[in-house]
């Protein structure tokens, strides 16, 4: 019986389109929703036209009430039935109580080597300290942000010349290969780090 994974997002889409690619043959997981929280989502259409189930609801509306929004969003999944819910440029900090309803089955992909640079731009971030490895995690979600267990890691070495385009870009490629490699693995009940490259 293959997992039931829905897909969040708030923009292109394109760590859910190499998640949704890489859950055929025997891979454990099947994706059954992709959700945003804007119609104008790009990743919707290409959820649409690889044949999944896109939807969305529209934070604007419950501005200064997110719990409300959290609510709809949480009844609009249940209709889904996921057992895996995977966060993919999701751009909404979730509350404590979305979380808990969906704790353990919900993974999230960081553009950073946690515990390092939690929140937000991360690349210029890497590149001000002078490190020479930056790269991304896929952790579980937890109430705390970005702090939830590591289940899976790639590293990008840092250029001499790199902005934080550029370095964002390579990262990118990365996320691409770590996140459905994290995903088979959990669908399965594994746990285990991931290491990439």
């Amino acid at each position: 019986m293959s997992k039931r994974v829905a897909i969040l997002l708030s923009g292109g889409g394109s760590n859910m389109v190499a998640l949704a690619q890489s859950m055929t043959g025997d891979h454990p997981a099947r994706p059954v929703l992709v959700m945003a929280n804007s119609a104008d989502a790009g990743g919707l259409d290409k959820a649409r036209a690889m044949g999944i189930e896109a939807d969305f609801i529209d934070h604007r509306p419950f501005k200064g009430d997110r719990a409300a929004f959290e609510d709809a969003l949480h009844e609009r999944l249940l209709l889904a039935k996921p057992d895996i819910i995977c966060l993919a440029g999701f751009m909404r900090v979730l509350t404590e109580g979305f979380v808990r309803r969906w704790q353990g089955r919900m993974l999230n992909i960081h553009p950073s080597l946690l515990p390092k640079y939690r929140g937000l731009h991360t690349h210029a971030r890497v590149l001000e300290a002078g490190d020479a490895q930056h790269g991304c995690t896929v952790h579980e979600v937890t109430p705390e942000l970005d702090e939830g267990p590591i289940l899976g890691q790639a590293i990008v070495p840092v250029k001499a010349d790199d902005t934080p385009e550029t370095l964002a870009a390579r990262v990118l490629v990365m996320e691409h290969l770590l996140y459905p490699a994290v995903l088979r693995r959990f669908a399965a009940g594994d746990r285990t780090l991931v290491r990439l490259p």
